[in-house]
């Protein structure tokens, strides 16, 4: 029999399994023993063996039986600790959810991988509440960036472990969710593809929030077919729908606002090669200046962003009680800022909100999308930032701003591996599209992944 060697991607390993050179069983212990054995212990926060060996021998015995239900049948996925697993507390990352009561179902999307034949490894970890864009976390361990060679780099967040696990070969795919750019991110600084679908896409039942008006899910894979493949089974299609695209002709347009601002050199060098190939092979490039995002960073400063807004809502009782002393520092003091934020200043983010995305849809046709770096940085050092509020402030700030653009403006996503930067590490390009473009984004980063990744 085939080993498994997780390090293959959902395609590889779907070809092994559908013809049964591969056995799904002996495929999820080799997945488990490979967690347990790997060096860094705070990518995952629990594991799920047995609920993982029953759903795989349920896949091996389809498969034998020829009732395979599809493409995913017997792949392992891994979920971050907001979504809920049937019978465990959804602890979000936060020691103060342990004792919570068990979830009595799984959530929405869970159930329709499920229903695909996928088996749930067990729970990765996350910046507490998912919010931050670093990936630290005081309570289960700040996950190791697997590329890191010199001094231990941050994984990204808040999708910390999802990202750490897929770039470490433990998983195939891991579930994340993103706010701020909390797959992007880590899919980035971890050199994997990262897929944020439009809001809305999937249910999100069972799924726990941050900031609903701006809260979105995806997948953390090795490739973009294998993204195509999850999110069509997350909307419980019995096959894709989404048609590899052309980048002959493909109209991608580079914002000069914002997303340049502060970059490395070699960021900004990588960006620029795979740019440069996507051009040769005949995308239509061009670069543009966009108002609109220098007057969203305005409003913010007068306003206050909408994710502390909505966070501090969430968590205000836990803010003002004892609670908060055994929550993240970090996380206590930027959920406290929403309290600047009145109900008028509230209300105005949101009629300025649907005013700039009706504005924005003038400027882009739903046929183009937009290029950039996915951030400005490649994966910082860990130390400096977990021993210095102010200095992890700072980089948080940075490390988000990209990508909270399209979480502001509601686009979906793709973060797709475009070579290394400083300290070789992994530098991310990412291709967004406007709202509810998800099936031609896919496929135009279908079509041009190869080429970005050079």
């Amino acid at each position: 029999m085939t080993s498994g060697n997780p390090g293959k991607s959902i395609a590889q390993l779907s070809v092994l399994i559908q013809s049964g050179a591969l056995d799904p069983v002996a495929l999820t212990e080799e997945v488990l023993d490979g967690i347990r054995a790997w060096r860094d212990p705070s990518v995952f926060v629990s594991l799920t063996p047995e609920r993982a060996k029953a759903e795989a021998e349920a896949s091996r015995s389809r498969i034998r039986a020829g009732r395979s239900l599809g493409l995913l049948d017997g792949i392992p996925i891994a979920w971050k600790d907001l979504f809920d697993l049937a019978g465990l507390a959804t602890t979000a990352g936060s020691v103060v959810l342990s004792d919570a009561a068990p979830a009595l179902k799984d959530a929405d999307v869970v159930d329709a991988l499920k229903a695909a034949g996928m088996v749930a490894i067990g729970r990765t970890n996350m910046s507490e509440f998912a919010f931050s864009g670093l990936g630290i976390n005081p309570h289960y361990g700040t996950p190791e960036n697997p590329h890191a060679t010199d001094v231990p780099r941050l994984p990204g967040g808040s999708s910390a472990g999802a990202g750490a696990a897929v770039a470490a070969g433990l998983v195939p795919v891991a579930m994340g969710t993103d706010t701020g750019g909390s797959i992007r991110i880590p899919a980035a600084f971890n050199g994997v593809v990262g897929y944020k679908a439009t809001r809305g896409r999937y249910p999100m039942g069972g799924v726990f929030p941050l900031a609903k008006s701006l809260d979105s899910l995806g997948p953390l894979t090795r490739t973009v077919q294998d993204a195509v493949w999850v999110d069509a089974a997350m909307r419980r299609q019995s096959a894709p729908s989404v048609a590899r695209g052309t980048v002959q002709g493909l109209d991608l347009i580079v914002p000069e606002t914002v997303f340049f601002d502060g970059i490395e050199p070699g960021v900004a060098a990588a960006f620029e090669a795979a740019l440069d190939r996507l051009g040769k092979a005949g995308a239509k490039i061009s670069r543009r200046a966009f108002p609109l995002f220098t007057e969203l960073f305005d409003l913010m400063a007068k306003r206050g962003p909408l994710v502390t807004a909505e966070a501090f809502a969430l968590h205000r009782e836990r803010l003002f009680s004892d609670v908060a002393l055994r929550m993240d520092p970090r996380v206590v003091a930027r959920c406290k800022l929403g309290e600047k934020t009145a109900m008028a200043d509230y209300i105005a983010i949101l009629e300025a909100r649907e005013r700039m995305m009706a504005a924005l849809a003038t400027e882009i046709q739903s046929s183009a999308l937009l290029v950039s770096p996915t951030l400005p940085h490649v994966a910082p050092a860990t130390g400096p930032l977990v021993d210095d509020m102010d200095a992890f402030i700072a980089m948080n700030g940075k490390t988000l701003r990209n990508t909270l653009i399209g979480n502001f403006f509601d686009w979906c996503g793709v973060s797709i591996p475009c070579g290394t930067g400083d300290a070789g590490m992994p530098v991310g390009l990412l291709l967004s599209g406007l709202p509810h473009t998800d099936d031609h984004l896919l496929g135009a980063a279908l079509a041009a992944e190869d080429i970005v990744r050079g």
